[in-house]
């Protein structure tokens, strides 16, 4: 008897489609394969690891798995959400694995990497919201690899009560949560979590830690304005957040978010003058850009500019 497949985006199959439109050139992007590329490919499928690279179809993963960079998804491949404008399957994720965090260290060690981003689904099916796990992945990284910064992209733990402080504990490097869009639009762009609740997020970690380096993202091309996005960038700033991205959203299926319009590089220009005209120590906000591309370049370039500030007594 044939099996029906598991829709990947069960709460979107009843939504209308929406046209796809026409990428600009500034946003095309040469498809890059190398030997690299394959054996960065080969090791996170021997490890049996999942990337967000993939899940979230990604534009960059030739750029950086060619230079074995991957990003690592961890807690399954399921996520509890279903955001209007992500590519990652949305249903009942399977148990955690008590071995992931040792694979993800054995990987990150095999791969030579310097600067390792892990991100992971929405586990709201779990008490902690899998924030015993990150921390545990966090240690285990640690362990295998001394010399290796750690830089965590995590969920909120909306309703975990201080959940959270098992990541805070472990002591990332980069403690990293996008707010993704404008509270305007988080009914429709991201229906199952609160804006002020992730704002709090961002600024409790940086209370719990000081010398932690926080990060945001947030997309654009959904809808908001200019002005929306300069006053999420204040309250990034109030929260004390150091670094933030901004890059185009990108409609993965006729389901998904309808894309409002291509933000320019003109205008991507002046997101970053405006960003750190307000504060930021570290900004990236281009077409492409994403949470965890050249984050390794960026948290060199964060700590320089804090050692610089510190120096000068600024």
């Amino acid at each position: 008897m044939n099996q029906i497949p598991r829709l990947r985006h069960p709460e979107k199959a009843h939504k209308p489609d929406s046209a796809i439109p026409r990428k600009p050139s500034w946003i095309r992007k040469k498809k890059i394969e190398s030997a690299e590329y394959y054996e960065t490919r080969r090791l996170m499928r021997d490890h049996d690891l999942v990337t967000v690279c993939e899940e979230a179809a990604c534009p960059n993963v030739g750029e950086c798995w060619s230079k074995r960079h991957a990003t690592m998804m961890i807690m399954g491949e399921i996520c509890t959400r279903g955001c209007s404008f992500c590519n990652v399957s949305t249903g009942r994720p399977d148990a955690l694995d008590a071995f992931e965090p040792g694979r993800v260290a054995v990987a990150v060690k095999k791969l030579g990497l310097r600067h390792v981003v892990i991100t992971s689904v929405d586990r709201d099916d779990l008490a902690d919201g899998g924030a015993g796990h990150i921390a545990q992945t966090i240690r285990a990284v640690r362990h295998q690899n001394p010399g290796t910064t750690v830089e965590v992209l995590t969920p909120d733990f909306l309703g975990k009560g201080d959940a959270a402080d098992q990541v805070f504990d472990a002591a990332p490097d980069v403690f990293n949560h996008n707010l993704e869009t404008v509270p305007r639009l988080y009914a429709t762009v991201r229906p199952g979590a609160r804006y002020y609740q992730s704002l709090r997020l961002l600024d409790d970690a940086k209370r719990a830690n000081p010398g932690i380096f926080t990060k945001s993202g947030l997309m654009v091309g959904l809808g908001e304005t200019m002005a929306e996005v300069k006053q999420v960038m204040d309250d990034l700033r109030a929260a004390n957040v150091d670094f933030l991205t901004v890059g185009q959203y990108l409609q993965p299926t006729a389901k998904h978010h309808k894309i409002d319009r291509f933000w320019t590089p003109e205008e991507f220009e002046s997101l970053e003058q405006a960003a750190r005209a307000k504060g930021f120590l570290g900004v990236s906000a281009t077409p492409l850009t994403r949470s965890s591309f050249h984050a390794d370049e960026d948290f060199a370039a964060l700590k320089h500019v804090r050692e610089a500030a510190l120096a000068t007594g600024a």
